[in-house]
This record gives C-alpha cells, sequence and structure tokens, in this order.
C-alpha cells in the first residue's frame, strides 16, 4: 500500500520557497525512514518513507510510504519476537502481504524526491540512526542512495550530545508516538531536529565573522 505525493512537479523556477530564502532551494533535505525485518545483512526492508524538507524544516509536498512484499516472504519467518510484536502493532505484518516490491517502491520514492530535488547528489539523507536506514537502501536500493549526497543529517546525533551537554534540554524534548510507521516516525525527527535547533542551537543569524573566528582560534587543533 502507498500514499505517494499527489503534488504536480512544479518547473524549476517555480518550486515553492516557503522561507523566502535563495538557499532554500539548494539546501534540501532528503528524509528517509525504512522498517526492516531486523538489522542484521540477512534482513530485509518491508516498508520506505519519505519527505523532503528545505534547509528550514519546511516540509516539501505530502511525501510517499510504501509497504513492501519481500520476493523471499520465508523472510517474514522467524521474526524476532521484539520485530514481529511491532510490526504486528503498527499493522505494518499484516499489509506486508499486500505491498509492492523493493523496485516499485523505490521508483515512487525517486519520483517523489526528484519533484524537489531535481540535480543528483545534492541534498543530504536525514533521519534518526540514519546509517542503518543507508546500509539496506544501499543493498536494495541502490539507485536511490545514489541519488542522495553521501552525507548524513543523523538526528541521534544531536540527541546524544545534547544528553551530555544540554540535558535539561534533552529530558524535555517531545515525546515520540510514530508506532513504528515510516512516514510519521520522519515526521517525529524532523519535529525533533526543530526542537533542538531551538533548545540548543545559537539563534539565528549565529556570531559575527569576527566572533565567529574568534571562537575558531580558541579550538584549532594542535600540529
Amino acid at each position: 500500500m502507498s500514499s505517494p505525493s499527489q503534488t504536480t512537479p512544479p518547473a524549476p523556477d517555480e518550486r515553492p520557497n516557503p522561507s523566502g530564502n535563495p538557499r532554500a532551494l539548494d539546501d534540501r533535505i532528503v528524509w528517509i525512514d525504512c522498517e526492516m525485518t531486523g538489522l542484521e545483512p540477512t534482513d530485509v526492508l518491508v516498508e520506505i518513507a519519505a519527505l523532503v524538507t528545505d534547509f528550514e524544516l519546511n516540509v516539501l509536498g505530502e511525501g510517499v510510504q510504501v509497504v513492501i512484499r519481500p520476493d523471499d516472504l520465508g523472510a517474514l519467518e522467524g521474526l524476532n519476537p521484539v520485530v514481529q510484536k511491532m510490526h504486528t502493532a503498527s499493522g505494518l505484518l499484516e499489509e506486508i502481504q499486500h505491498g509492492v516490491s523493493a523496485a516499485e517502491a523505490e521508483r515512487q520514492v525517486l519520483e517523489y524526491v526528484r519533484q524537489w530535488v531535481p540535480v543528483a547528489g545534492k541534498a543530504p539523507l536525514a533521519g534518526n540512526s540514519i546509517a542503518t536506514d543507508r546500509r539496506f537502501l544501499a543493498a536494495e536500493m541502490p539507485e536511490l542512495d545514489g541519488y542522495l549526497h553521501y552525507r548524513l543529517i543523523d538526528v541521534s546525533s544531536v540527541k546524544e550530545l545534547s544528553r551530555r551537554w544540554f540535558p535539561r534540554a534533552w529530558y524535555n524534548a517531545p515525546e515520540k508516538a510514530g508506532g513504528h510507521r515510516a512516514l510519521a516516525d520522519i515526521r517525529e525527527s524532523i519535529a525533533e531536529l526543530a526542537y533542538y535547533r531551538d533548545a540548543v542551537f545559537v539563534a539565528p543569524p549565529g556570531p559575527s565573522t569576527d566572533e565567529a573566528r574568534e571562537v575558531a582560534a580558541r579550538h584549532t587543533a594542535d600540529d
């Protein structure tokens, strides 16, 4: 089952720019979340969702979420009890039988991403513990993986640093209730990063050039 974006692809000079900042068109971020049968190399994707934001974290379009039916349904046998309980509670396990192939899911996600990111290799991939998702993308959706920049924006890293440096901000972060469905999890990741941006990052426009240089001078690595 899929819910692809219904947004008509805009012309390059008509792409929405909610922030009004010209940088937004070139600083798109592709958010992806995957649900898998587990985390081992032998496990497979069973759901993928994607949202694109501008650099101000404004969501562009409706996004896309696709349930994937593994080529080998044997992948669903012997699921880890925790994974089985999670995918049963979310309703995903029941939907997998009616899912599409990984290739079709990749096509749908790329169709949405290209509406908002027309040039390959520019937009970084973002999410929570996103390196794990990327490992599965590289294995099962290499065209999508190759379309994205090699850099990652991992909200988990911001969260871990906040836990150490700004524990009150970490403790009061928004609670999650995505229920282990990919699109809901992405929306929560975007909201989480927006929270940390307001709670722990320096407020825009940030330090002046001289102030930044002064800070840099204090933190230059030793030769």
